[in-house]
């Protein structure tokens, strides 16, 4: 009878993990969206179907989309190795504030800028590198 109860306690102990864990990601993956990460996806998206012969960039859109849930797993579970429940909570409260709002709109452009001034950042580094190297 022990080992019945036993059983029956680790049972139930482990799905209120498994529903507590499900619940974590599910926030995680709204703090995800809500950060503007669908936004620098759309522009890194944007700049790689650029460099695929149009005549296979519907074929490669639909790779791009059907790996795209399993990049989203791997970033959740990043940031539920991070973050804890209460954290994403939180973060989650301030996107819900207009200043929150903002920042999620903005991700967008503002990935899309940082990269061409990576870019130009880059280009200032070659001859230093090359100073450097020799």
């Amino acid at each position: 009878m022990k080992k019945i109860l036993l059983l029956f306690v680790l049972f139930v102990g482990t799905q209120f993990t498994f529903a507590q864990d499900a619940a974590f990601k599910a926030d995680v993956m709204k703090l995800l969206k809500a950060s503007g990460s669908d936004a620098t996806v759309a522009v890194a998206k944007k700049q790689l179907v650029g460099m695929v012969p149009q005549a296979k960039q519907s074929d490669f859109l639909k790779d791009f989309d059907a790996a795209m849930p399993s990049f989203y797993d791997k970033l959740a579970a990043i940031y539920m190795k991070e973050y804890t429940h209460a954290d994403v909570k939180a973060i989650l409260s301030f996107y819900d504030t207009p200043a929150g709002k903002k920042m999620s709109e903005k991700a967008g452009p503002i990935f899309e800028q940082s990269m061409a001034v990576g870019q130009e950042w880059g280009q200032q580094l070659q001859p230093l590198l090359m100073k450097y190297m020799q």
